[in-house]
């Protein structure tokens, strides 16, 4: 499958809030580095990342635009709110390996009423 493809379907699940599908679009060794946060290492560790997430905040991925070269994807994307991001994903034999995501936290955390950190 084309990476471009498979962000479509990642998408899709994300928009589910669905942390048992989405980890299964992970390697095993997978590294989720969210900018703003510190990296989660193993797919485990990102199933229980998007579990909080998706507990805490309803968020919904609305794709801007999906490039693709070689072995990554970039995904442009919004959210209902007004809140943008992108996101690098390298994919080999069909499964994420590597992801960092840019994106504002703090418009995040106001958006959706979460406590800001004092640090």
């Amino acid at each position: 499958m084309r990476p471009k493809e498979l962000i479509h379907q990642w998408v899709e699940v994300f928009n589910e809030a669905n942390a048992e599908k989405i980890a299964d679009f992970y390697h095993k060794d997978a590294i989720n580095h969210q900018v703003a946060n510190e990296p989660v290492i193993g797919k485990t560790a990102i199933k229980e990342m998007f579990e909080n997430e998706f507990a805490s905040a309803e968020m919904v991925c609305i794709i801007e635009n999906i490039f693709e070269d070689s072995n990554w994807a970039i995904l442009e994307w919004k959210d209902p709110l007004g809140l943008r991001g992108c996101g690098f994903f390298q994919i080999i034999h069909d499964k994420i390996v590597f992801q960092r995501g840019y994106w504002d936290k703090l418009s995040f955390l106001r958006q959706h009423n979460l406590p800001i950190p004092k640090e």
